[in-house]
């Protein structure tokens, strides 16, 4: 992974980032990711609409 990415069209979409990214290959990737404290919850997609549908159906399970 590399540790310089420029994150493009920030969204938060409730605890949740969304952003987009060009991975190592070149290739446009989606990130979703909590921001809460504890939580971990951070996966990569192809796709904007699957990343903006993962922090919209996202619950936390740290209370």
């Amino acid at each position: 992974m590399t540790a310089n990415r420029r994150f493009r069209r920030v969204v938060r979409i409730g605890p949740v980032q969304v952003a987009t990214y060009y991975d190592d290959r070149g290739r446009e990737k989606h990130t979703a990711a909590c921001t809460a404290p504890r939580c971990g919850f951070a996966t990569d997609y192809d796709s904007r609409a699957a990343a903006e549908l993962a922090a919209r159906t996202h619950r936390c399970a740290v209370r």
